[in-house]
């Protein structure tokens, strides 16, 4: 990791990104900033929650990882969480003991909603550590709509009427998250490995540019024409889409683990949208 050290600033970037940080707050902040947007009251212990759960499930997905059978093609990530696999499985123990305790703070229909949601993420993980099946989900598609959901449920158990209001922004949430994951799929794999991509990741891979373009124009439109969405959502959704093609235009002049973690900063746009207003 010591070429990566070249300031304090970027190495506190990497091991946020290693210590498997930022997903976390990538949740937190829109998990606060679509509820603050629909003037959605939401206690810390929703925020809390949601950011434990977050690290618990990305960290237990990366350590099972490196269990898989075909391992050869680890990232750093993975690497950093097998050499350091008993302190993750501690905060993993730990952080669930803590979902437990928070757990009667949240209100029942969040919880009937993150049970459906949970009951799918378990049985994905099962199918994605278990086999091999090409007729699955995708990963790259199928954790942005499981996290897309996830910051939203808090928001619409609260606020039942806002589902369908909401919806759109929620959809176009899902498919930036998605992008994401495929953004830094196409930056790991651009060396021309064998690995063989499934069909629909293999597609839009091909089409990342327009597809990032796409989610941006429409983001920008929702927030135009659609008054009854809150347009700070929407915008946040546009401008992280345009992060990320500057950043993939830009991703020779970068390492691997630099743009990874970049391309997750650029889902902290809800910050500027905050700070500008």
């Amino acid at each position: 990791m010591a070429e990566h050290t070249k300031s304090p600033l970027v190495l506190s970037l990497i091991l946020w990104h290693l210590l498997s940080l930022d997903a976390p707050s990538v949740a937190v902040l829109w998990t606060w900033f679509i509820a603050k947007a629909c003037r959605v009251p939401l206690p810390h212990s929703s925020l809390l929650a949601m950011g434990i759960a977050v690290w618990v499930l990305y960290a237990a997905d990366r350590l099972l990882d490196v269990r898989a059978p075909d391992n050869s093609q680890l990232e750093e990530r993975h690497l950093f969480h097998l050499q350091y696999r008993n302190r993750f499985l501690t905060g993993i123990l730990i952080g669930s003991l803590l979902l437990a305790v928070l757990l009667p703070q949240i209100p029942m229909e969040a919880i009937r909603l993150y049970l459906v949601l949970g009951g799918l993420v378990f049985g994905y993980f099962v199918v994605i550590h278990a086999t091999s099946s090409a007729h699955r989900l995708p990963k790259e598609i199928a954790v942005g709509v499981c996290f897309a959901a996830a910051v939203f449920i808090p928001t619409i158990s609260r606020a039942p009427g806002l589902r369908v209001t909401l919806l759109p922004a929620a959809m176009l949430f899902a498919a930036l998250c998605s992008l994401n994951c495929l953004f830094i799929y196409e930056w790991e794999h651009a060396s021309g490995d064998t690995q063989t991509p499934h069909p629909l990741t293999a597609a839009a891979l091909a089409h990342l540019q327009s597809l990032s373009g796409t989610v941006a124009s429409a983001s920008f439109l929702l927030a135009l024409f659609n008054h009854r969405s809150p347009w700070q959502i929407s915008s946040a959704i546009a401008v992280s889409a345009i992060a990320l093609m500057l950043l993939h235009r830009r991703r020779r002049s970068h390492q691997i683990l630099t743009l990874r973690t970049a391309a997750d900063l650029a889902l902290l746009a809800p910050v500027l949208i905050v700070v500008l207003l």
